[in-house]
């Protein structure tokens, strides 16, 4: 079946130094997957690129297919039919997403007028039957207040009802729970959840959390300086890790039951993209570098089922497995 998405050595460079290199990602229809990794691994980049909302600088090669649909390189009108309306796109701080002088009300019928031509009534009805949707208490009075009356949960669910005004068939969830507390954070992971069953669509949620990835997603992509080093199923990935940052990411999550133990936090730091090391960008914070790590940067291989890695350890439990490129 074809993919709904499918991200083909997606790169992206700002004036030279490589933010993204070589992202070979696909999404089915109505599958949630989840991008998880550090500040600065490429996350937010991978899908501003795949919609065409980097700045004129951003040097960005390779494809982006939505239904057989090339995305890179599409002229605007093309770009601005699937913005906000076949994929819908949610920030992390809807403070700075929201406009402050204008009602709630008014700008989620913007956005039904914008994608889905409609106006007046009409539009005010569909607008309050969002903001019940999204769980937001006396809808009818809410469309009238400004998002300073609301608080960040309410927000966050505002910019919800706005993305699913066009009736998207992918949601892309950027960091949506981390500027809100932690009982906030379980409440909109449940509502995207509930959202996507009762929509049907498919649902992409960013987060530096493998605690929320997991609670909300079937498959996941572990992201590391610009690149996918371990993609699997979730409950594969926390039972049999490959790649030696997804095991720190795993091993710095404290346990829910069970002997208290120390966290083990990665030693280091995310390169900046202009001081990649050579080879593995992982090399220089891996407890298991050796020489080959430096030679070259090593190409995701298959595991097991959907399981894949980019780590030259992996590489014996991969010999009769074809090698997947990077």
């Amino acid at each position: 079946m074809m993919p709904l998405v499918r991200l083909t050595g997606l790169s992206v460079a700002f004036d030279g130094a490589p933010a993204l290199r070589g992202i070979d990602l696909s999404i089915a229809k109505g599958e949630a997957v989840g991008l998880v990794g550090e500040s600065g691994c490429g996350k937010s980049v991978t899908w501003l690129a795949a919609l065409g909302l980097l700045p004129a600088k951003a040097r960005i090669t390779g494809s982006v297919m939505l239904d057989g649909q090339e995305l890179i390189g599409a002229p605007a009108p093309v770009l601005e039919r699937v913005r906000g309306g076949r994929i819908a796109m949610i920030f992390q701080d809807p403070s700075s997403s929201l406009n402050p002088v204008h009602r709630i009300g008014k700008q989620i019928m913007e956005a039904l007028g914008l994608h889905r031509g409609m106006t007046g009534s009409n539009a005010r009805a569909e607008a309050k039957r969002l903001l019940d949707l999204v769980g937001i208490p006396d809808a009818a009075r809410r469309l009238d207040a400004y998002p300073h009356e609301l608080s960040g949960g309410q927000n966050q669910r505002v910019m919800i009802a706005i993305a699913l005004a066009g009736q998207p068939e992918l949601l892309v969830a950027d960091e949506p729970t981390t500027a809100l507390d932690v009982t906030i954070q379980a409440q909109i992971l449940e509502l995207l959840q509930s959202i996507r069953r009762q929509m049907g669509m498919a649902l992409v949620l960013i987060s530096h959390d493998l605690g929320v990835i997991a609670e909300a997603c079937e498959r996941v992509a572990v992201m590391y300086a610009g690149r996918i080093v371990e993609e699997a199923p979730v409950e594969q990935l926390f039972q049999s890790a490959a790649h030696p940052y997804t095991q720190g990411l795993i091993g710095a999550l404290p346990p829910m039951n069970g002997p208290r133990r120390r966290l083990a936090a990665i030693p280091g730091g995310v390169p900046e993209p202009w001081a990649m090391p050579p080879g593995c960008g992982f090399a220089p914070r891996c407890q298991f570098r050796a020489a080959p790590c430096d030679a070259a940067m090593p190409g995701l291989m298959g595991l097991s089922g959907q399981h894949r890695a980019a780590c030259i350890r992996v590489a014996p439990a991969a010999t009769q497995l074809e090698r997947i490129p990077a």
